[in-house]
């Protein structure tokens, strides 16, 4: 059972906490660390340093938008994350959500399956054969010298894709998705089959489903649950979220942080393997007090 965690924030110097959070998840014995991509701390970098701090330790980006980037600069920090990590790196890419991508970044966000195509397209020939030569409808990239990194491929690349159109593109073109409040049933009724059939038809193996779950142990749920909704209210409004929200099951996006004892998080988890998910990422671990942030990683450091 491979089991990873969402690396909270922390105070002070924001990669000497990384860091010594990615110490205290391998002596948990979690296998993996993951690192948000928001405005500040650039998540592919931060991997990179934790990585090769923590020996052993699989780190991953969840999720870089594919607005906002180029394919060459991007492949050319993740490979050298990937490098720095002895070949422990994930990238993970997302869509992005309209409501930051045209505002930040003056890009509109129309057509986003066919950039997260294109996107792909380019950075799959970077990281492949170190040169890219495209041209599309929503992107350039071309390279007029060698753009390979030593010791930086193969680069795993995961997508939060949740969509059928988004799905299909990355069981093409990536090795996985990385869902993100998208409970079991809409895992195993929707996620699953899709993107694993789109990996058949490509004739690629067989995808990783990274499931990120939002989740905590905790005695004081009514304390916990109320933060969770003040953090997930966001989602509610992105429509992408709120598909995969109605195909679990729930009403909005706080009804899928999994809030309890040991047994109610060790339950969860397992239905979502028990969905197709290859691998549960828990997100949400520092809702309350840091001893159930401990308490909630011994527990993942047990069932991994």
């Amino acid at each position: 059972m491979r089991i990873g965690v969402v690396i909270p924030a922390g105070a002070g110097n924001a990669v000497d906490s990384a860091v010594a959070f990615g110490h205290e998840a391998a002596k948990a014995g979690i296998g993996s660390a993951w690192f948000p991509q928001r405005f500040d701390v650039d998540s592919v970098a931060v991997a990179g340093l934790v990585g090769r701090a923590v020996p052993g330790l699989a780190v991953g980006s969840s999720v870089v938008p594919v607005y906002g980037r180029h394919p060459i600069p991007l492949a050319g920090l993740a490979q050298t994350t990937q490098a720095a990590t002895g070949g422990r790196y994930t990238l993970g890419l997302g869509l992005g959500a309209s409501a930051f991508v045209e505002p930040v970044f003056g890009e509109r966000h129309d057509r986003p399956v066919r950039r997260l195509r294109e996107f792909l397209i380019a950075l799959r020939s970077l990281v492949d054969t170190g040169t890219v030569d495209f041209a599309g409808e929503t992107l350039v990239a071309r390279t007029p010298m060698p753009a390979s990194v030593a010791g930086g491929s193969p680069l795993p690349v995961v997508v939060a894709a949740m969509g059928p159109q988004a799905l299909r593109v990355t069981g093409e073109l990536a090795d996985g998705t990385v869902p993100f409040l998208a409970g079991p049933r809409a895992i195993g009724e929707h996620i699953a089959p899709a993107i694993i059939r789109a990996a058949e038809r490509a004739g690629r193996p067989a995808p990783r489903i990274v499931a990120a779950v939002p989740g905590l142990v905790t005695a004081d749920v009514a304390a916990a649950r109320e933060v969770a909704a003040r953090q997930t209210a966001f989602y509610d409004g992105v429509r992408s979220y709120q598909r995969s929200i109605a195909l679990s099951g729930a009403e909005k996006a706080a009804d899928l942080v999994v809030l309890g004892d040991e047994q109610v998080l060790a339950d969860e988890i397992r239905r979502y393997l028990d969905a197709g998910a290859t691998e549960v990422v828990l997100t949400q671990t520092d809702l309350t007090t840091d001893e159930d942030r401990r308490r909630t990683w011994r527990l993942l450091g047990e069932l991994g």
